[in-house]
């Protein structure tokens, strides 16, 4: 498989992306159940229900996706590691070598053990202590995959700094991707909800998801500015290699999801409050649903694009 003339590891790369995608889905979601939907719904506790079985069951399918996933990373790691077959790779106990004595594989025990204790909390989410400690291991789940890329070859006090950065991107990306998945489900539900009463609601969530959101492109662009500064270093390797001009093309993106928000956040939400009841509110929250879900899908493209980041070489390394 060719990426910008660079061979890369297709189902390698299809199977990061999935897998980054659902961690942070799931971190995402249960961010948005904590900050967003459950203060602002709570004069609906009936509304309010039906939005969080339907936030549990999509952490549930993202928890069961990531599982699916980290197991079919380890084996195509294993191949890459070993130069083995899929067959033997599974059946030579390489698989245990590499889980036992590699730093991925010690990154894999630690997300595993806390995968089991979120599925827990999962279900037991009627306890409110549970709900908490699923946004824990939720956010440890995801912040773990800091480990298994470039910051966790990092050495040294830059290797802290790196590590430091990515975790922090890693969060604020599952804050902002899986709370779009959080506010698409609000949307869909409000469609079947008593307008009078569902929309002075939406529109608190959709405010307090907003801050949520400004909070989470800070942190991605103050951590992303660092990991350039480490993986980059210049202008001319950000244009002259491969690393540089797929870190470009992320950029791109991620520059018009921000365009989107800022539609969302300037010219929607206040409309909200302004239009009226029976014309131009349908309208409104029409737009909010389909820029939401654009949001989603370039959030996806980006994914992919970390999936192949991850296994190129940085651009640092080729450029003097």
């Amino acid at each position: 498989m060719s990426w910008f003339g660079s061979e890369i590891d297709g189902p390698l790369v299809l199977t990061r992306a999935i897998h980054f995608a659902a961690s942070a889905a799931i971190a995402g979601v249960l961010m948005f159940r904590g900050f967003v939907a459950e203060p602002a719904l709570r004069p609906s506790p009936e509304g309010y229900s039906i939005v969080r079985s339907r936030l549990v069951g999509l952490a549930w399918m993202a928890l069961a996706i990531a599982v699916v996933t980290g197991l079919i990373w380890l084996v195509l790691q294993t191949m890459l590691i070993a130069d083995l077959g899929w067959g033997e790779a599974v059946k030579s106990g390489a698989i245990w070598t590499v889980v036992n004595e590699t730093q991925f594989g010690l990154v894999i025990e630690i997300r595993a053990v806390w995968a089991v204790l979120l599925a827990a909390c999962l279900l037991l989410g009627q306890l409110v202590l549970s709900r908490w400690l699923a946004l824990l291991a939720a956010s440890v789940l995801v912040a773990a995959i800091a480990w298994t890329g470039h910051a966790g070859s990092t050495l040294g006090e830059l290797g802290n700094l790196h590590l430091a950065a990515d975790v922090l991107h890693l969060w604020a990306a599952s804050a902002w991707i899986g709370g779009l998945a959080g506010l698409a489900i609000l949307f869909e539900v409000g469609r079947r909800r008593p307008a009078l009463e569902w929309r002075p609601l939406q529109q608190d969530a959709i405010i307090r998801f907003s801050i949520l959101g400004m909070i989470s492109v800070a942190g991605l662009i103050a951590s992303g500015l660092v990991n350039a500064w480490i993986l980059v270093g210049s202008f001319r390797a950000l244009l002259m290699t491969d690393y540089g001009r797929l870190l470009l093309l992320k950029i791109a993106a991620f520059a018009i999801m921000v365009a989107f928000a800022a539609v969302n956040r300037l010219w929607l939400t206040p409309r909200l409050a302004l239009d009226p009841k029976e014309v131009a509110h349908p309208s409104t929250v029409s737009a909010l649903r389909r820029n939401t879900l654009i949001e989603i899908a370039l959030g996806l493209a980006i994914f992919v694009m970390v999936g192949v980041l991850g296994t190129l070489h940085p651009a640092i390394h080729f450029v003097e």
